[in-house]
């Protein structure tokens, strides 16, 4: 709890960054790109210059919530037909044919601009320091690093690059990333330019092109990134932003839209019924989004009838309180690897900011002698070209990272968000229902165990959730399983951070997610 700034990341390091840029007179917006600069060095395998970032921002003094999307786009001559000649039946999770044009810099750039009071050059200097002089690797970064080692070495710059001493760093280790430190040093003083026209994009696009990908100099040059009007809606007098697609946040509003038609605050949180509504919401949010979500500008997104209270009426019908679905499907509308960052200054501006590379260590490709992991968020695409999210040229992927913003009465309430690809509108989902409907507060909102819809029947539980609902819900046809031992798996259930402000005081309140290094602090 503090008054003055408040910052949450899932690293310390960046967290400390964050906070220094608050106390100094800098703006959430400020806090938020350095923090982000940070975890590209310290959280390596989640995050980078080569991925793609997303932002909400509240602006005090209009009350106004603002969505920046710098997401990047595939290549001019990315087309099915032109995988197809190179022998891909379906697109490729990883390499080099999976990679879209990163967007992250060019957010960073353009939030600083807009809602910014320092330099982009001087927001970069403890993450270039940090590269350049080394940090420790933190315990769940280490084991997220050890888990990617057979990524990395399936590419000598990869190995070359994050595998000192041909294997990965153990907790505590101090790393050097002098590469890195110079991708940097070259945005620092040269801007968002340096990167997408100046000697980082001619090394980038010539490894690409030495490895037989398609992006070129010119499709990086092209990349702007979007300011644009985000999406909402109102739960229980609280309204939850979040960005528009080719984000995946509109799955939180769809469920939010059908659980706000029960009275879950008095089921509780320890009931079976809660669980299995939630569960329910979103597995019939996640097979809409999956088949409708897209680049807008590309495809057909009926993005209002998909928030309508009449459409989500009509999905409630089909959920049965006493059974699961076992063969969900999309409706039919009537038209008429991740990390997450929030600040809030002492001026009551927000910034929720989310930054990946998509898979751990994105494609598995690191740029000649860049540092810069390139992402691979065109896996997300699909080969049927009757689907809204096919391959296509200059096209944004389907996305899953998403941040979020909550307002009460139009004053800023909350800033927070969940990492984990499928998991994050599940996150957005359970905290708020935590907060708002079971009075938790953030720190208990975010601590509390949670499920993850996989897919079909299948749901994740963790221990906890198991031992309170689990075979109650397994009663009701829900294929209820623990995570296994795959890192991946047994952390998939997000890691969160939260800030809250207190309309009456102005007091912030901060908390960050166990399940992650992280840190929330404020002064």
């Amino acid at each position: 709890m503090c008054r003055n700034g408040a910052v949450a990341t899932s690293q310390p390091l960046a967290a400390a960054a964050g906070l220094d840029v608050l106390r100094r007179g800098g703006t959430a917006a400020d806090a938020a790109v350095a923090m982000a600069a940070v975890l590209a060095v310290v959280e390596p395998m989640s995050t980078g210059i080569g991925g793609d970032a997303f932002a909400l921002v509240y602006e005090a003094k209009t009350g106004k919530v603002h969505a920046l999307n710098a997401s990047g786009r595939t290549a001019a001559a990315a087309t099915i037909e032109a995988y197809r000649e190179r022998g891909f039946s379906s697109m490729p999770e990883r390499g080099i044919m999976a990679i879209t044009v990163p967007g992250a810099v060019s957010g960073w750039a353009a939030l600083v601009e807009r809602f910014g009071t320092m330099k982009l050059g001087e927001l970069l200097e403890p993450a270039i320091d940090y590269a350049r002089n080394g940090f420790p690797v933190a315990p769940i970064t280490a084991m997220d690093w050890e888990a990617a080692v057979p990524v990395l070495q399936s590419h000598p710059n990869s190995a070359r690059v994050f595998l000192p001493g041909g294997r990965a760093p153990r907790p505590g280790e101090v790393v050097r990333l002098p590469e890195l430190a110079r991708s940097l040093e070259a945005i620092a003083q040269g801007g968002r330019e340096a990167f997408y026209e100046g000697e980082l994009a001619e090394q980038m696009v010539d490894f690409i092109a030495a490895e037989g990908g398609l992006l070129t100099r010119e499709d990086f040059r092209q990349h702007q990134p979007q300011w644009q009007e985000p999406i909402s809606v109102d739960y229980r007098g609280y309204r939850l932003y979040e960005c528009p697609p080719n984000g995946q946040g509109i799955i939180a509003l769809m469920a939010l839209n059908i659980l706000k038609q029960e009275p879950v605050a008095s089921m509780g949180y320890t009931s079976p019924d809660y669980w299995h509504l939630a569960i329910e919401a979103l597995k019939l949010a996640f097979h809409d989004a999956w088949h409708y979500v897209a680049d807008p500008e590309l495809a057909d997104v009926p993005v209002e009838e998909l928030l309508s209270p009449a459409y989500a009426a009509r999905r409630r019908e089909l959920i049965s309180m006493d059974r699961a679905i076992a063969e969900p499907s999309h409706g039919h509308p009537q038209v008429s690897d991740t990390v997450y960052m929030t600040a809030v200054d002492g001026q009551g501006n927000a910034v929720s900011f989310i930054n990946s590379i998509f898979y751990s260590f994105g494609s598995g490709m690191v740029a000649g002698e860049t540092g810069i992991v390139l992402q691979n968020r065109g896996a997300m695409f699909s080969f049927d070209p009757a689907h809204r999210n096919h391959l296509a040229p200059r096209k944004l992927p389907y996305h899953t990272i998403i941040p979020a913003m909550v307002t009460k009465d139009g004053q800023l309430f909350m800033s927070y968000g969940v990492m984990g690809g499928l998991m994050q509108p599940q996150g957005h989902v359970q905290v708020l229902v935590n907060i708002v409907d079971f009075g938790m507060d953030v720190q208990q909102a975010l601590d509390a165990p949670r499920f993850r819809y996989v897919e079909g029947t299948r749901v994740l539980l963790e221990p906890g959730a198991n031992q309170l609902v689990g075979k109650a819900l397994g009663a009701r046809g829900h294929a209820i399983s623990a995570p296994g031992p795959d890192a991946k798996e047994y952390f998939g259930f997000g890691g969160g951070q939260v800030i809250m402000r207190d309309a009456e005081t102005g007091v912030l309140l901060a908390g960050s997610d166990p399940r992650k290094d992280g840190l929330a602090i404020g002064f």
